[in-house]
Parts: C-alpha cells; sequence; structure tokens
C-alpha cells in the first residue's frame, strides 16, 4: 500500500511539472503591469517579463527607479510613476494603461509594492501607524487591481498578489501580518469571483529574502524610533533592556534568514504571468516550506510555545 501511495504521488507531482512547462504564446502582444519597479522582486521581475518578450508596464515611485529600468530594459518597457496610497495616481496610470493596451486588454497585473515598516508591539503601535502600512500592503493592492480588472477580464488574464508566508502565521506585532493576512483573504474571493470569467488570481508566500522589505538596519531603526515616542508607562513594562535584547535577536538570528536569491521569487511571480496553468499559490523559499508552512498547520498552543520560547521577556511579564 505504502509503494502505491508513493507511486502515485511521483505521478502526481510528474504531471504537474509537464503541465506547468507550458506558456501562454504571442508574448509580444500582452502588456503586464508590474508595482514597485523601484528595486527588489519589482525590478528584476520587469527586467524577466521583458527579456521573456512581454510588453511591461513598470510602475515606480520614484524617478530614479523609472531612469534604471530605461536603460537595462528594450523599448518595449514602459514606465510610470505611482503612488499606490494616491486614488488619484492610481486612476492616472489605470487611464494610461487603457489607452496604451487598448482592445486587447490587459494580460497581467502584478501587485508588488510594499512595505514592512512601521513594525513592533502592537502596543507600541497607533492606529496611524497600522493605516499607513494597509494603505500600502493591503488597500493598496486592491485599488490597483480593481483600477485594471475590466481589463484584465477582458484579456482573461491574471492577478498576481504579492503576499508573504506571514500572510500564514503572524509570529510578530504590528500590521505587516494583518496587511497580508488581508492580501491572502482578498485573493481567495478574487480568485472564486473571476473564475467564470477565466480570470486567474495567483498568491505569493515568499519565505525570507534579501529586500528592503527584511533589511536588518531598517528594521532595527524603527524599533528604536517606536521605543523613543512611547510613554513612560509602556517602556516601564518593558524595561530599558528591551530593546537591545530584540537588536541582538535580529543580529543572531534574523538577520542570517533571508536569502540572496531573489530569482526564487521571481520566477513564481513569472511563471504565474506566463504559464498557461499557473498553481494558485507558490510558497517560495526552503523556510516557508520546511518551516513557516508546517508551523501554520499545528495547532495555536504548539506554534505560540515555539515562537515565544527565545522570544525576549518584558520587564513585568506576569508569565
Amino acid at each position: 500500500m505504502f509503494v502505491y501511495m508513493c507511486v502515485l504521488l511521483l505521478g502526481y507531482y510528474a504531471w504537474r511539472w509537464l503541465r506547468e512547462l507550458s506558456t501562454v504564446a504571442d508574448k509580444g502582444d500582452r502588456y503586464v503591469y508590474v508595482t514597485g519597479c523601484d528595486s527588489g522582486f519589482g525590478a528584476l521581475l520587469a527586467r524577466t517579463l521583458d527579456a521573456r518578450g512581454f510588453r511591461v508596464l513598470a510602475a515606480c515611485y520614484t524617478e530614479k527607479g523609472e531612469e534604471e529600468l530605461r536603460k537595462s530594459c528594450s523599448d518595449r518597457l514602459t514606465t510610470l510613476h505611482l503612488d499606490v496610497r494616491s486614488n488619484h495616481s492610481i486612476n492616472n496610470a489605470a487611464t494610461l494603461i487603457k489607452d496604451k493596451v487598448g482592445d486587447k486588454g490587459l494580460w497581467g497585473v502584478v501587485n508588488n509594492a510594499g512595505v514592512s515598516v512601521p513594525s513592533g508591539q502592537c502596543d507600541w503601535l497607533t492606529i496611524e501607524d497600522y493605516r499607513s502600512m494597509l494603505d500600502v500592503n493591503l488597500m493598496g493592492v486592491i485599488a490597483v487591481t480593481l483600477s485594471v480588472l475590466p481589463l484584465i477580464k477582458k484579456a482573461q488574464g491574471r492577478v498576481v498578489n504579492m503576499s508573504s508566508i506571514f500572510g500564514r502565521i503572524a509570529p510578530t506585532g504590528g500590521p505587516y501580518c494583518v496587511s497580508k493576512y488581508g492580501v491572502e483573504g482578498f485573493c481567495d474571493s478574487l480568485r472564486l469571483n473571476m473564475h467564470a470569467f477565466g480570470v486567474k488570481v495567483i498568491c505569493i508566500e515568499p519565505g525570507f529574502f534579501k529586500t528592503n522589505v527584511t533589511d536588518t538596519e531598517i528594521l532595527m531603526r524603527n524599533v528604536q524610533q517606536l521605543w523613543d515616542k512611547l510613554p513612560q508607562d509602556v517602556k516601564d513594562d518593558y524595561g530599558d533592556d528591551y530593546v537591545p535584547k530584540v537588536h541582538q535577536v535580529m543580529l543572531d538570528r534574523f538577520a542570517k534568514l533571508p536569502d540572496a536569491d531573489l530569482m526564487k521569487v521571481v520566477s513564481c511571480m513569472e511563471h504565474g504571468v506566463s504559464a498557461l496553468h499557473p498553481r494558485k499559490r507558490y510558497s517560495p523559499g526552503w523556510d516557508a516550506k520546511l518551516f513557516w508552512l508546517p508551523l501554520s498547520y499545528l495547532p495555536s498552543c504548539v506554534s505560540d510555545y515555539l515562537l515565544l520560547k527565545e522570544a525576549p521577556k518584558p520587564a513585568k511579564a506576569v508569565i
């Protein structure tokens, strides 16, 4: 029985591998709108799709990001300015894209823009801290998608959303995990709603990779800035040595986690855009596959114990 199960499992993965090799034709006639192309995954994806022959609409927040892409890519790539926190900016971009794609519609939108700060203990943050991140990581994803969804439906295309493995489990406080759980929910509901129109919705759930989102210096500076703004009674709860302990954990553990090979993620994003039969979810990174995903399926009492056992303790902890 065990042998039969192994054969069936191997047969399934072989069939899936062969099925996923097929890619769409006429890439030169297909437009793909990518947000967050200033650096990291977005910039690398824009270059990769351009090299594959797609017509890329690369949205950047900075002029520097636009210039670097124009220098390194073909004339098939078009850059545009986008601030995902601004409805005006999103609508302007959507109007430009509609004029550009014409009757063909938009083959794909890749919602990659995101931030990781402010992040910290929940009682260190204000509702404005939550709102500032949710405006980018969640509301920005929804707003950009809705702005071009009629064009996606016309092309029977793709929506590829960048979530995180922290959309499956929340090991830290603050709005980051909240925003990624929201992206997961949006992907699931949109996928079901758009099925009848031939639109595929893909969710990318990376583990730790070396980008600005996981930059230890940025994160440690963020922790210190949050601490400096806290009222004295909250500081007393945690103790003066709490921030140094957090910094040490980041240096000893967190700094060693990120994978420098961004193509592991970009390849999944590119496959979601170009494959005839893309997966509904991709979880690039061995840490995602072997630790975070299995951890998310364990009972909460077990995952809580594993996440808390080496976490710094506040000075006035009662447990």
